[in-house]
């Protein structure tokens, strides 16, 4: 989960989040947002954060793979058919290594109960895997799983960046009573989830354990003046704590980075915030 730390740093993956939104035509569900909250009904505790992949802790949990699981899906994004029924959900994030840098070329392969709760042994009904595209996001389009006895609501999947090992883990939906009782469930797992128009929208992101050289750190540069709507520009380096003005505000960065066409501060709030 993209969360600020205790002493109010933006962490990396936050800001890599937030550009990659900001630079490409994401998901409703992730623009404007890069700083994703996890619901909460009356009564839950704040769930431990899934770990971030810029400070020392492990990657996405696993899980077990249960009894359902078959090879040779299809390629598709969509497990949505002809004549399916159920509340449609979406979800959408990316993959990340452990220096916080998106992976293309992922292997992710969903499967899930349809609305009754049964899983599909014989055909590929609500099984599919696609690929994290070049900005390592992914989309997937399907019902909310129904419910079966001893399980709460959950989502299975496999993840695989290129030659390197299966992350087999599990998906689930805040605010769920049998998240209680579930003694699979683990709360580092729950995806982001919202109502949207009678369907609904999730959010997860994965951390893979694939080392990464974590790039360069930006090399500030002299602002320049005169750009129209005020002194941010595209191309400058700029340090946490710096002023700028856009669009008639000013803003305080939050943390260094090279600005790029789409970071402009009212986009980017991992970025910026107003002064």
């Amino acid at each position: 989960m993209d969360h600020e730390t205790s002493t109010g740093h933006v962490t990396r993956k936050t800001v890599l989040r937030a550009a990659l939104a900001a630079g490409m035509a994401a998901p409703a569900v992730l623009m404007g947002v890069p700083a994703l909250a996890r619901t909460l009904t009356a009564g839950e505790t704040a769930p431990a954060l899934t770990p971030e992949c810029d400070d020392g802790d492990d990657p996405t949990p696993p899980q077990t793979e249960g009894p359902y699981f078959k090879p040779n899906s299809p390629l598709r994004s969509s497990l949505l058919e002809a004549g399916t029924t159920g509340v449609r959900l979406t979800v959408s994030g990316y993959v990340f290594g452990l220096a916080c840098r998106p992976i293309s070329g992922v292997l992710l392969d969903f499967w899930q109960a349809d609305v009754n709760g049964a899983y599909d042994n014989t055909g590929f009904r609500f099984r599919g895997h696609q690929f994290t595209d070049a900005a390592g996001a992914f989309k997937l389009t399907t019902i909310v799983p129904g419910l079966y006895p001893g399980r709460t609501r959950h989502l299975h999947v496999k993840v695989q960046a290129p030659g390197r090992p299966v992350l087999t883990t599990q998906l689930y939906f805040p605010g769920e009573p049998r998240n209680n009782t579930d003694t699979i469930f683990d709360p580092r797992l729950l995806m982001t989830v919202r109502d949207a128009g009678g369907a609904r929208e999730a959010a997860f992101d994965f951390v893979l354990n694939v080392p990464q050289d974590p790039g360069p750190t930006p090399t500030p540069t002299p602002t320049p003046t005169g750009v129209p709507g005020g002194t941010w520009a595209a191309g400058t380096g700029y340090r946490a704590g710096d002023s700028v003005t856009y669009g008639g505000l000013g803003y305080v960065c939050l943390q260094a980075h090279t600005a790029q066409a789409g970071w402009e501060p009212p986009n980017v709030p991992a970025l910026w915030r107003t002064a």
